[in-house]
């Protein structure tokens, strides 16, 4: 799957596309509206990059010193975008694609 068919998939899919890794499931789910299927989803990753999208959530949900504590734990500083410049700069990450959310 491309980037452009992921974006696409948010907007058009009525089901998750198959062979996402976990934290693309839970951006997949955030941009359908699901945060508490995305926020399972990011902490079952055990990974930098689930830490990174469950930074991105709690700062989306407004929690800022829990957002900062998996910041942290990614290895990302805290970013002063949108959370749709975020939303699309993680997600270009994961699909090897640089973009710096800060």
């Amino acid at each position: 799957m491309s980037l452009d068919e992921f974006i696409d998939s948010t907007k058009s899919e009525t089901s998750l596309p198959s062979g996402l890794s976990l934290p693309l499931q839970a951006l997949w789910w955030d941009a359908r509206g699901e945060w508490g299927r995305a926020h399972e989803l990011c902490q079952e990753a055990g990974s930098k990059d689930g830490d990174w999208v469950h930074a991105y959530l709690h700062r989306k949900e407004g929690d800022e010193g829990n957002a900062s504590y998996w910041y942290s734990r990614a290895g990302r500083p805290k970013p002063s975008v949108s959370l749709e410049h975020e939303w699309e700069a993680i997600v270009r990450a994961l699909f090897g694609e640089a973009d710096n959310p800060g």
